[in-house]
């Protein structure tokens, strides 16, 4: 009878355990989706402010022939080359990212003018389009600094059909590269990126990944302002 009434003793006592198991797992499993949605949130909002900060340039070829990517590139090429200089003599100090895209909304006419001429000399009839308008971007890494997926706004120049593969780069702070074999930001662009973002933005772009795990762990409310 004793043995017994132990048997049923631990299978009681075992249950209790399961289910207290069972009970901490689904706990748990709550408080983490509840601070991942936390999380997400935030990077969300940081996201949406970075994109404030910066601003992008997109150039989209004909198609994806040898030839319209290589036409492309002559067009990217021409077009910073304009920006640089006239942006120079039009501004004083160091432009923001609102001098810049204003700049572009004032030279739109002067930008298809540049990339036209360089495709008429190329021996093409292609028609060019510039805009300044929002774009959605996939996650683009530069060396150790990565810009997140998202929306922004950006200098779009089409090119012909526009139906090619794109190239993409930041005007605003500086970090377009001509080569892809060297795009790598400098410890002097790192430094301007650092004045322009705030320290969530610039551990977004610098910490890749590792940043979700920080601020799932020692991250603020997401509500709150950064």
């Amino acid at each position: 009878m004793r043995e017994e009434i132990e048997k049923r003793y631990r299978k009681k006592q075992l249950i209790c355990v399961i289910l207290g198991v069972c009970i901490a797992l689904i706990l748990t499993g709550s408080i983490v989706n509840r601070r991942m949605k936390v999380v997400d949130a935030k990077v969300r909002r940081t996201q949406e402010k970075l994109a404030g900060e910066v601003f992008r340039f997109h150039v989209l070829a004909n198609s994806d022939s040898e030839e319209d990517q290589a036409l492309k590139l002559k067009v990217r090429d021409a077009v910073l080359a304009y920006m640089k200089s006239d942006m120079k003599d039009e501004t004083t100090g160091e432009p923001s990212a609102e001098d810049t895209k204003q700049w572009a909304q004032r030279h739109l006419g002067d930008i298809e003018e540049k990339a036209g001429e360089i495709i008429r000399e190329e021996g093409y009839s292609y028609g060019v389009k510039a805009n300044v308008q929002v774009c959605h971007f996939p996650d683009k890494t530069y060396g150790d600094i990565t810009f997140p997926e998202g929306d922004y706004e950006a200098l779009r120049i089409e090119i012909g059909k526009a139906e090619g593969h794109n190239w993409w780069c930041v005007l605003y702070p500086n970090l377009c590269f001509m080569s892809t074999t060297c795009a790598v930001v400098s410890d002097e662009g790192k430094e301007e990126l650092k004045e322009v973002l705030t320290d969530d933005e610039y551990e977004m772009v610098t910490a890749t990944s590792d940043f979700k795990i920080k601020w799932f762990f020692f991250g603020g409310d997401a509500g709150k302002d950064q």
